[in-house]
């Protein structure tokens, strides 16, 4: 599978993403954003400045990540998915979709979700809390835009899914950087890197063109 040339779709920058959000968050519904991309294209650092932005703008936001819904590390040893973390197939999809279909139609309730720690490389249960006051929901994750089910029942959910568009050699740099951090030797994070990251982040892009926009960091 082969990471497209060039993606087409409407262009974001910061600022006019920006408005776009505000434009979700004052709807008069609850509304549920996704930002989705490969592996290190920047989307837990995005997503959390964006809500922080909305926030500070007065808007009643949460920020709900996917992340939450890896299965636990035991649980991948004893499947033999440990190596390939990161994948579909290594997450809890329909407790995800659940979650979403819970946020659009139990608006009047408080719901918890799990959240992902990465100094533990697990997730923790009910971590993040989403009051009914909330109007914008935006959620991050690699899989957002997958066409198969049941990431497509998710994917029917969100008001919208922006694809973050990164250059490969910036995302390199960061994935094996953070995979050093966590405490995995060089040669480790080049593999790693290359390896199950590169077969996650040409999954990803190839669905890309499903995205309601396409957003450019610097």
């Amino acid at each position: 599978m082969r990471r497209p040339d060039k993606i087409s779709g409407v262009q974001l920058n910061r600022e006019t993403a920006l408005t776009r959000a505000v434009a979700l968050a004052t709807s008069g519904h609850r509304a549920i954003l996704g930002i989705t991309g490969a592996p290190a294209a920047g989307k837990s650092t995005y997503a959390e400045q964006l809500t922080a932005d909305l926030v500070a703008w007065g808007h009643q936001v949460a920020l709900v990540p996917m992340d939450g819904y890896h299965l636990a590390q035991a649980a991948l040893e004893s499947l033999g998915l440990a190596a390939v973390k990161g994948a579909p197939q290594t997450f809890d999809v329909y407790g995800f979709v659940a979650l979403l279909k819970r946020l659009k139609e139990a608006a009047d309730e408080t719901i918890w979700a799990p959240r992902f720690d990465r100094e533990l490389e697990d997730s923790i249960a009910a971590g993040i809390a989403i009051l009914p006051e909330v109007s914008l929901v935006v959620t991050e994750g690699n899989y957002l835009l997958f066409d198969e089910a049941p990431w497509a029942t998710g994917r029917a959910l969100l008001d919208e899914c922006w694809y973050i568009d990164l250059d490969a050699d910036v995302r390199h740099e960061r994935l094996q950087a953070r995979h050093m951090r966590y405490g995995r030797s060089a040669e480790e994070a080049r593999a790693r890197t290359y390896g199950s990251d590169e077969a996650n982040a040409l999954l990803i892009a190839a669905s890309a063109s499903a995205a309601d926009a396409i957003l450019k960091l610097s």
